[in-house]
């Protein structure tokens, strides 16, 4: 009996046509830079928080944030956005002391190795495999209302910085970061966006939709969504958002330093693997096999029709924290939350992200 074998990477020839097709705008250009900036809400704080309390390398975090995309969106070819690690940073901000760069990367390491053992002796497949689809559910509706809960919180109140959280300040109604400016954002969002499925809707229907005198109204509110949805509302809220921050408080372009950090490895000793590890790896490994990757394969033959092998997430989430952690990047991870708010986004989208 004869068997065929697939390559792992294209050959020389049909190369080229596999970047194309991977590349390629797979939803509108509108859509591709709406969704680049889906999941920007829950990055940039994060970030900008362990920058600010444990002095982590932006500037590396950022450059590798970029390679991470890039990488997912050609590896797996449907919308999979790299956060960082919420526990891991939570740990890092709201305990004291503080942990340093060199304990979150030992953090980030250990669980990264941990993903990778389990990816590399099958371990992660036999998990996925017995655990119940309940299970993987109640997880996605537990993150889903705490995510919810969470933007809820953080439109009332002010943001701590400090605390990676709300703070107790209700929030004031008027004013360049106020709660009309919220709402107006929020609502203007929700009419350009419908339901995610209007656009789709409306262009199946045109296809075997005689326009006569009796259809004229539907014909033209199909032509309104399409028209709505061809909006990037996320981005133009986020570019909105840039702007007012800059008029806000304008010395921060005094501040403002062009070009890269240069790259060094960081010194990590045996006190910071112990103490980044148990601290903060031992509460993040659990988490991030249940969501980053059994939840992330199931999810995505829900809404892709593509499941995703749980030995292959798992060993691209070791790999890439296995090498950026060693440069001072931020422990990342692939949620399934974020999986959800990037539904309009293609491969394509991730390079229109690192710009």
């Amino acid at each position: 009996m004869e068997t065929t074998t697939s390559p792992l990477l294209p050959n020389d020839r049909g190369r080229c046509g596999w970047l194309r097709r991977r590349l390629r705008l797979k939803n509108p250009l509108s859509s591709e830079l709406s969704g680049a900036v889906g999941d920007l809400g829950t990055f940039i704080p994060i970030v900008l928080t362990l920058t600010l309390v444990s002095n982590l390398d932006l500037s590396t975090t950022l450059i590798f944030t970029g390679f991470y995309n890039i990488a997912t969106g050609l590896l797996f070819d449907i919308p999979m956005p790299v956060q960082p690690m919420k526990s891991i940073a939570a740990v890092a901000v709201s305990e004291s002391p503080h942990l340093t760069p060199s304990q979150i990367a030992a953090a980030g390491a250990s669980t990264a190795a941990t993903l990778l053992l389990l990816g590399a002796t099958g371990a992660m497949s036999f998990l996925y495999n017995l655990i119940p689809l309940p299970v993987v559910r109640g997880v996605q509706l537990s993150q889903g209302l705490q995510f919810a809960f969470t933007a809820i919180k953080y439109v009332r109140f002010n943001y701590d910085a400090a605390t990676l959280k709300p703070s107790s300040s209700p929030r004031t109604w008027l004013g360049l970061d106020g709660l009309i400016l919220a709402l107006a954002a929020l609502l203007f969002i929700i009419l350009s966006t419908g339901s995610g499925n209007d656009r789709d809707a409306a262009e199946d229907e045109d296809e075997d939709f005689a326009e006569t005198s009796s259809n004229q109204s539907q014909s033209r509110r199909r032509r309104r969504l399409r028209l709505l949805s061809s909006i990037p509302s996320a981005l133009v809220v986020f570019v909105i958002g840039l702007v007012l921050c800059f008029i806000r408080d304008p010395s921060i372009f005094k501040d403002l330093k062009f070009g890269p950090s240069k790259f060094h490895i960081l010194r990590i000793t045996w006190d910071d693997w112990k103490i980044g590890f148990v601290r903060a790896a031992i509460p993040q490994i659990p988490l991030s096999v249940l969501n980053s990757v059994i939840a992330v394969c199931k999810l995505s033959n829900d809404l892709f029709d593509k499941e995703l092998s749980a030995t292959t997430v798992s060993i691209s989430v070791g790999v890439m924290n296995l090498i950026g952690c060693w440069f001072g990047a931020m422990p990342y991870k692939r949620p399934q939350e974020a999986h959800q708010l990037c539904l309009m986004r293609s491969p394509s989208s991730y390079v229109i992200r690192v710009f």
